[in-house]
């Protein structure tokens, strides 16, 4: 099954009303490439002035709250990133399972609250280091997806994104052997818990993505895109990985 792509590009906390300028050049590079779908997640604070900026540009949250309201300070829910002009966003990053302790359970009810808002939603799993030497790592990947997966997930609204912790940031890559080999395992587990929409999700690679490794990350077996961190800041670093998408 031939999958469309996805570029999926993360400011994390970065950005400036005047960075915002990036977004030209990489909404012009995703007119020019059709065949590729182009996504990036700002603060946010800038999630109203990115989506007035370049509204044919897909921009999203970085996070969700899983309820439409309430006494949450300092959080957001879809419909307050809806209404900013957001149309997806990423859950359960690896910064926010670590750093915030997000469980399986929170990042399944984030997607799901998605869904019901009409947005898309972007679930990331991935293994640390330890998880990896110790040889766990596809146990604590596809347990993740089974845990993290929002009831009734399907193609058009819900994408996988495999970032390794370790490799986020660092300049480090997995083999292409080992990212195939995961995907395919996350393909497998997808197929066990949702059938057949389970060949048309898409499932991305997330972990110090390039211009120099994108061509190779990105026609890697059951590799339907990429989650972009650093490389996403600036049109120059980010253009390249749409062209080799």
């Amino acid at each position: 099954m031939t999958r469309r792509k996805l570029v999926a590009g993360n400011w994390k906390m970065n950005g400036s009303l005047a960075a915002l300028a990036e977004l030209e050049g990489i909404a012009a590079a995703a007119a020019a490439h059709t065949d590729v779908d182009v996504a990036i997640a700002v603060p946010a604070t800038l999630i109203a002035a990115a989506h007035a900026r370049v509204p044919a540009l897909a921009i999203g949250a970085q996070d969700v709250h899983p309820a439409e309201k309430g006494a949450y300070t300092g959080c957001i829910s879809t419909t307050l990133a809806k209404e900013a002009g957001a149309s997806f966003s990423i859950v359960g990053h690896s910064e926010r399972r670590a750093d915030q302790n997000e469980s399986d359970v929170l990042v399944k009810a984030k997607a799901e609250a998605l869904h019901k808002a009409g947005m898309m939603a972007i679930v990331c799993v991935g293994e640390t280091l330890e998880q990896r030497d110790a040889g766990d790592a596809e146990a604590v990947v596809t347990a993740q997806v089974a845990g993290s997966l929002p009831d009734g997930a399907a193609p058009d609204w819900c994408a996988i994104a495999y970032e390794p912790v370790w490799a986020i940031g660092t300049g480090r890559t997995p083999t292409v052997a080992d990212v195939a080999a995961m995907h395919g395992a996350i393909r497998a587990t997808l197929r066990d818990l949702i059938g057949e929409g389970a060949d048309a999700m898409r499932l991305l690679y997330g972990g110090s993505v390039s211009g120099a490794n994108a061509a190779e990350l990105l026609h890697t077996a059951d590799v339907d895109g990429a989650l972009v961190g650093g490389a996403s800041l600036t049109a120059a670093a980010f253009v390249p990985i749409i062209a080799a998408a």
